[in-house]
């Protein structure tokens, strides 16, 4: 059984810095893909960041500059180092991993920016 792992969220001051990690465990070889996302009360979940296996990122235009997604080297393992956080980045933060056939969602992890 696939799972996800999230760890790193809390609590910030607007403009500080949070890290969050993930790892996947329960199959055999690395994700195709691997993604945060992010939802907040009231809104739809939304892509924040995602890293191919070969190092290709996407970000969302609100995060653009102030996040960096990256996979360690167990290529089953993403980060997103947060700086310059916004009160507007509070909302539950879900990890996301992609392989050929399936997809896998992380319990979630909740990042609350104070103002």
């Amino acid at each position: 059984q696939v799972q996800l792992v999230e760890s790193g969220g809390g609590l910030a001051q607007a403009g500080g810095s949070l890290r969050l990690s993930c790892a996947a465990s329960g199959r055999i070889g690395s994700p195709d893909a691997m993604a945060w996302y992010r939802q907040a009360p009231g809104k739809q979940r939304e892509l924040v960041a995602t890293i191919t296996s070969g190092g290709h990122t996407v970000y969302a235009d609100s995060v653009k500059g102030r996040f960096t997604i990256s996979r360690g080297n167990a290529r089953s393992t993403v980060y997103l180092q947060m700086n310059s956080l916004k009160p507007e980045d509070t909302a539950v933060y879900y990890c996301n991993a992609l392989w050929w056939d399936a997809g896998y969602w992380g319990q979630g992890t909740q990042v609350t920016v104070s103002s």
